[in-house]
């Protein structure tokens, strides 16, 4: 099918405007920015830490996000599966869809979302929530270890 030729099932048409409203959608976040490390991706990354890896138009879609709560239900999908490379065993996930096949894209924002949660820097976390409060940045909180406290002294 030619490119831009009005849609069908068939072809990269679909999957090309999905790619593109994803690409936008991540590019949405404060910091991000595309990043191509090597041929075939224009990676979505914040502070040069890639939080999704993207395929290029024309090719099947292809979508690696880091999913620290919900990789073990991602996985359960048909077209799911751990991303190579080791990072499987740190919560990665990637999906690759058909050329004629309709994307989940809904599902694909939220997993955007998690992954850049995941891996943008608290501040910017914080100024996506809006600015205040405590923000969920998809980390596993570390526990800190007690300080001792001054009291006063006894005169």
């Amino acid at each position: 099918m030619a490119r831009g030729a009005k849609g069908s099932s068939k072809g990269s048409f679909g999957i090309d405007a999905a790619l593109k409203e994803l690409r936008a959608f991540g590019l949405k976040f404060p910091g991000a920015h595309t990043k191509s490390p090597w041929p075939g991706h224009l990676d979505l990354a914040v502070k040069d830490k890639t939080f999704a890896y993207l395929s290029l138009e024309g090719q099947p879609l292809g979508i690696s996000c880091k999913l620290p709560r919900s990789a073990e239900a991602a996985l359960m999908l048909p077209f799911a599966r751990p991303t190579g490379y080791g990072l499987g065993k740190s919560g990665w996930v990637s999906a690759e869809i058909p050329l004629g096949d309709a994307p989940p894209v809904a599902l694909f924002k939220e997993w955007l979302e998690e992954s850049y949660r995941a891996q943008a820097p608290k501040k910017l976390v914080a100024e996506l929530d809006g600015g205040g409060g405590k923000a969920w940045t998809g980390k596993t909180p570390v526990k800190q270890k007690a300080t001792r406290t001054s009291r006063p002294r006894r005169s």
